[in-house]
């Protein structure tokens, strides 16, 4: 049935299963999106962030059951997150644990210019939906994405499409103006760096969480000069996530995701100045005056960044 698309292992991928009558409101005062939104066919993207508003992980949620949910991020992440987590629940009626070993991610890519013909695949960006033993989120469009979630001890629901690596998924993340934070970036970007804002993983109109003043404090008093942005080297360059550098026009960089291309030039996920000429601010996302000049080119994103 779904012969219109590539299937992409995301071993790299971890999981943490929160459950427990008190699920939602504990959940809501740690991470940034209004988790009473989840539903059963609805998935969110969050950031978890320390107080100082700097992004510790990136968190795609999905719902199992009516007092239970998962969070995708990376697997590296998994074991620190589940454990500072873990820190906050006091009384709460919750659990939080790092169950990377009982699930299987992988992403389904839908192969231009349709998608999979007679799909069962939910179609609404965030929509979500079951499909046999697994659980399928639709994260992105143009081209249409999936993340399928299946036990690990058990075939995939879906097993028609065409293998595809890893790195393919991860050009496709860049070319959307998608962040992921891992270990090497971990609390150094405030939310609005990583357009998270821009991602709908922001919502302004909920109750408090950790680190919600410094992010709500960059929303409606002042201009983020500093944002994730899209570039591509002018010749073989090697990068990855927590490397830094300068642009040729003076702008500081610090690589947020990189992949490398067929030529042998990379294309990365960077947070940098919107504009050049802008003093660089020492904090955890600052760059060395000393790191390398690398000459590269803007990409446009597809989306627009506020003014």
């Amino acid at each position: 049935m779904e012969k219109d698309c590539n299937s992409v292992p995301l071993a790299d991928l971890g999981t943490l299963r929160v459950r427990g009558p008190d699920v939602v409101p504990f959940m809501q005062g740690q991470l940034s999106n209004d988790v009473a939104r989840l539903t059963l066919e609805h998935s969110l993207l969050a950031g978890y962030h320390n107080p100082q508003g700097r992004v510790i992980g990136l968190l795609r949620l999905l719902q199992l059951e009516h007092h239970e949910l998962l969070a995708i991020l990376p697997r590296e992440l998994g074991p620190a997150v589940a454990s500072r987590l873990s820190k906050f629940i006091l009384r709460a009626k919750v659990t939080v644990t790092d169950e990377s070993a009982s699930w299987r991610v992988s992403g389904l890519v839908a192969l231009p210019p349709k998608a999979p013909a007679g799909s069962t695949l939910p179609q609404a960006l965030n929509a979500q939906a079951r499909v046999g033993n697994s659980t399928v989120v639709r994260v992105a469009d143009d081209p249409a994405r999936w993340l399928l979630i299946s036990p690990a001890d058990q075939a995939s629901a879906v097993t028609a499409c065409t293998p595809a690596e890893r790195e393919s998924w991860r050009r496709l993340q860049i070319a959307a103006g998608h962040p992921e934070v891992y270990g090497a970036t971990t609390e150094q970007f405030v939310a609005q760096m990583l357009n998270l804002d821009v991602l709908g993983a922001i919502a302004f109109d909920k109750g408090c969480y950790t680190g919600q003043e410094v992010i709500a404090r960059a929303h409606y008093r002042g201009r983020v000069k500093r944002r994730l942005q899209r570039f591509a080297s002018r010749g073989p360059l090697r990068l990855q996530p927590g490397d830094s550098g300068h642009l040729s026009d003076g702008r500081a960089f610090r690589v947020v995701e990189a992949v490398q291309l067929a030529d042998g030039r990379c294309e990365f996920l960077a947070v940098a100045p919107l504009v050049a000429g802008e003093p660089e601010p020492r904090d955890a996302a600052s760059v060395a005056p000393d790191t390398a000049l690398i000459e590269a080119e803007q990409l446009a994103l597809p989306y627009t960044l506020p003014e």
